[in-house]
């Protein structure tokens, strides 16, 4: 059995149909998720990771665990789950926790609280991921435009779907114990060059406008903590060598080259049309 919290978010529910479809038993743990949610023959459990003690019922009888960075106390998740028997633990940070280690500090108390717990563990640092440029869906379908900061600033960045296949690999694997990963696409894309890979997909022209910095800052700053905002801005604005690198581990994991942004988003169309 395999725990996948996060289980209706962009990795967590490709998760669950990756490990489904290979017949191994799941149980899906999200805030707010019913049976409808999940494949047939999922075990779907609300819960909370703020909540530690709450999920006692979700991890019984679980082997391994996937684990998001979510809530403020990683070792309290992590004594429940060891208490119900769980051995195995994946965990989803983020590249920043090891290039932006102070604006990062959250995924940081996780890695180190999965280190510190005696499981067989590792570590996914995902880069930024494609379904980041979901946050341009409703201008994209209403008025056919697009905006971001930083316009020609190359990352590469990843389809959700390759770290779910990852995920889905180590969690089966007792050949990744203690390593961690850097997720990746397989190529540098730039804002302004996604969005016209999204006109691609779409067959239509998508029009795109470059925010300034203090624009981007005070929209993301309506969902992120202060010092996450000023991580990413960072990131996007001023990328350091290893954060514009193609990593390795993908490939290395999977044996085959990561998805492009334009293959995700000619995926996603739909949401933007």
């Amino acid at each position: 059995m395999i725990v996948v919290t996060g289980a209706t978010g962009n990795v967590g529910r490709k998760l669950v149909r990756i490990l489904t479809d290979a017949r191994v038993p799941v149980t899906a743990v999200a805030r707010h998720i019913t049976g409808a949610d999940v494949p047939p023959g999922v075990r779907a459990v609300a819960a909370d990771l703020a909540e530690p003690a709450g999920l006692q019922r979700a991890f019984d009888g679980a082997e391994a665990l996937f684990l998001l960075v979510a809530g403020d106390d990683p070792h309290g998740i992590l004594d429940v789950a060891k208490a119900a028997g769980v051995r195995k633990v994946v965990l989803l940070s983020s590249q920043g926790a090891g290039t932006r280690p102070r604006a990062y500090r959250h995924p940081l108390l996780f890695e180190a609280a999965v280190r510190e717990s005696g499981l067989d563990r590792t570590v996914l640092r995902s880069g930024g991921m494609a379904t980041n440029a979901l946050a341009w869906a409703e201008s994209i379908r209403e008025r056919r435009e697009a905006a971001a900061p930083f316009a020609d600033i190359g990352l590469p960045f990843v389809d959700p779907a390759d770290v779910a296949a990852v995920a889905a690999v180590v969690l089966r694997e007792n050949t990744h114990s203690g390593a961690t990963y850097t997720l990746t696409g397989p190529a540098a894309t730039s804002p302004r060059e996604r969005a016209a890979a999204i006109a691609a997909a779409l067959g239509e022209p998508v029009r795109f406008t470059e925010q300034t910095r203090e624009e981007a800052h005070a929209l993301i700053a309506r969902f992120m903590p202060l010092p996450v905002v000023e991580g990413t801005l960072a990131i996007l604005g001023e990328p350091t060598d290893d954060e514009q690198r193609v990593s390795p581990d993908v490939e290395r994991v999977l044996g085959r080259a990561p998805g492009t942004f334009a293959a995700w988003a000619a995926r996603a169309a739909a949401a933007f049309r």
